[in-house]
């Protein structure tokens, strides 16, 4: 059996209990770990489990997925997924492989950003279009995800904005000449993700992402140390919500009372809240 296992969000114990009996039960324990991170090392996970942990990087998954489903037919392997296995990202290639190849497939899930976001008080059927912004380079500033915001905005939805992770990453200079030397890894703060929508904004013109746009950040979701913050885009854009993970949620039109009112609970300044939401709504 090829087992999918969610990890759930911040560290070694948000594992289910389901989870964690198929993880004791498998002779091979593969973490995944270019989609998103938990909040602590590999080295909590084994002494957790009582089991060796492989960490399998994007490398690993794309190119060499025969390793991980090395006799999966007659052995159970399971694959660890921060989150949820079909949350944020989808690893459907790894299961159609092993199915092509007669294993069996189980999937367990778990909590991830895309259920958990409800900790800011905003109502997930009031969710559109999740958006996924990437890290801005002198020559490379990709757009298309304004797009999905735009649409978004025009039904008055929610827009979850899911933020760049660089892991394992090589320079231009070393990938060509095939040095495997990487990148320390970068993990895009709430503040850059605003600023990068302000920029996208002063291009586009469209009124959506302003500097008066209610929006909220949210940091490590799921631990004890859990930050949410509301406020204008600029308000974001000039914080500091510490260590990561962030995701950035940006407030549709259809706002209501109640989640208004959650909102006022996380505001970075109460009174400049409430005129947002005087001005943008009339709430």
């Amino acid at each position: 059996m090829l087992y999918i296992i969610g990890l759930g969000l911040a560290d070694e114990r948000d594992i289910t209990v389901k989870g964690l009996e198929a993880v004791k039960a498998c002779e091979r324990v593969y973490l995944e770990a270019y989609t998103s991170i938990l909040m602590v090392d590999k080295q909590r996970l084994e002494a957790f489990y009582g089991k060796p942990v492989l960490v399998a990087h994007r490398e690993t998954v794309e190119s060499d997925s025969d390793e991980i489903l090395r006799d999966a037919d007659r052995v159970d392997v399971a694959f660890l997924v921060v989150g949820d296995p079909y949350g944020a990202t989808t690893h459907t290639d790894l299961v159609l492989r092993a199915r092509q190849r007669g294993i069996s497939v189980k999937t367990i899930h778990n909590a991830s950003i895309m259920n958990a976001v409800g900790a800011t008080g905003l109502q997930l059927y009031n969710f559109g279009q999740t958006v996924s912004i990437v890290f801005f380079t002198d020559d490379w500033r990709p757009d298309s995800f304004y797009d999905r915001i735009a649409e978004n905005a025009r039904l008055g939805l929610h827009t979850l904005c899911l933020l760049d992770i660089k892991v394992r990453e090589q320079s231009i200079e070393n990938l060509m000449l095939g040095r495997q030397i990487f990148e320390p890894p970068r993990y895009m703060p709430a503040s850059l993700a605003a600023q990068q929508l302000l920029e996208v904004e002063a291009t586009r013109k469209t009124g959506i992402c302003t500097e008066d746009a209610l929006a909220v950040a949210v940091a490590r979701v799921g631990s004890d140390d859990q930050l949410i913050r509301a406020g204008s885009l600029r308000q974001l854009a000039d914080s500091d919500f510490g260590a990561p993970l962030h995701s950035l949620v940006l407030v549709g039109s259809r706002l209501h009372l109640l989640e208004a009112d959650i909102l006022r609970e996380n505001a970075i300044d109460l009174d400049s809240l409430n005129a947002i939401l005087k001005r943008n709504f009339d709430i």
